[in-house]
């Protein structure tokens, strides 16, 4: 599995071409929620004044995602900002502040971040929530902070995010600790079994 990376720590990434001329930064990521992968992103100027751009970078024109820069073949790649947005609104629900619940109705938090994965595949392999009490092993006035993998099929309406039951078993605390958590989770067996992307 690539490096896993929360997706409000790609914004002010930038956008740097294969021949190494920096065009732009990453302004907002994307996400097709549905299908479970970024979009793409909407762009903004480089430098600390500099507003919007007028072009996109789907995702089809990513060469990489690393934690350092999106990585694109040249300026050509950039495209109108209707190629991104029009899918945000059509498909992606509303996934940062949504209720997370279990496909068996248990409410188990609140998404503060989404987890990509970097290099070619623009993976969503999980959520950083504001865990409610079922993941509490200490005090009950303090929420916990974790990440929890999703499923192989992500249900996300304007309100709730849906994950499989047994995904809360495999919780962490930050990101170094998930990558294990999310393997265990693709290659656990019994109800739902092994999930198609941990073949992929």
């Amino acid at each position: 599995m690539n490096e896993l990376m929360a997706a409000r720590s790609l914004s002010t990434l930038p956008v740097v071409t294969l021949g190494g001329d920096v065009v732009a930064q990453i302004k907002d990521t994307v996400f097709d929620a549905p299908g479970g992968r970024v979009s793409g992103f909407t762009l903004s100027g480089r430098g600390l004044f500099s507003g919007p751009l007028k072009q996109s970078l789907p995702w089809s024109s990513v060469h990489a995602l690393g934690r350092d820069a999106v990585m694109i073949r040249g300026r050509a790649e950039l495209a109108d900002p209707a190629a991104v947005v029009a899918k945000r609104e059509a498909a992606q629900g509303r996934v940062l502040g949504a209720r997370v619940v279990t496909d068996a109705g248990a409410a188990v938090g609140t998404v503060l971040d989404v987890v990509v994965e970097g290099g070619a595949s623009g993976r969503v392999v999980g959520f950083r929530i504001a865990a409610d009490k079922v993941f509490e092993g200490g005090s009950k006035r303090h929420r916990r902070k974790v990440y929890v993998p999703r499923g192989e099929t992500l249900a996300v309406s304007g309100q709730a995010l849906v994950i499989p039951g047994d995904a809360t078993h495999y919780v962490a605390d930050d990101l170094a600790g998930f990558v294990a958590q999310v393997g265990a989770f693709h290659a656990r067996g019994g109800p739902g079994g092994t999930t198609k992307e941990a073949t992929q």
